[in-house]
């Protein structure tokens, strides 16, 4: 019998990024959150629609790591809300098994611009949080999006 090889853990952090919507009444809601395409395509090819996520650099906490891939991969410069939580999966890379967490913060965008993203990424842009939460290419980021607004519902 072969002895299995257990996975290799693999950390990212990234943010459910939000602004209100300025042609809503007052500019008080509803919130929409950035979403990107990046530029490297899902495992069959086709294009992914993703929140801006990455690996933390060496010494660089959760938080801090998520908000440097934000301003990155969105162009946004972002403030901490809430922390959101830890999506879990397994991919294959290279004929290795992947055991990836992904930290997800809760955070308001402060300055920036969605077309200053860099060239990891395709496009980024904003959309309501309910259409993130539908059209999100990974079931977890659309789960993470799900908890986004139930955190902002006011008994939330």
């Amino acid at each position: 019998m072969a002895a299995s090889r257990a996975a290799e853990p693999e950390f990212s952090a990234g943010g459910v990024v939000l602004r209100d919507d300025p042609a809503a009444a007052g500019g008080k809601g509803p919130f929409r959150c950035v979403v990107i395409v990046p530029t490297r395509r899902a495992a069959d090819g086709s294009k992914v629609l993703a929140l801006p996520k990455g690996h933390p650099d060496p010494g660089e906490s959760a938080l801090d790591g998520a908000l440097r891939e934000v301003r990155e991969e969105a162009g946004i410069v972002a403030e901490l809300i809430a922390e959101l939580g830890d999506v879990r999966y397994f991919y294959m890379r290279d004929g290795r098994r992947i055991a990836k967490v992904v930290r997800f913060f809760l955070m308001r965008a402060a300055s920036g611009d969605i077309a200053d993203h860099d060239h990891e990424v395709e496009a980024a842009r904003w959309v309501t949080l309910e259409e993130a939460a539908a059209s999100l290419s990974y079931a977890g980021e659309r789960e993470v999006v799900r908890k986004a607004l139930l955190y902002l519902q006011p008994n939330g």
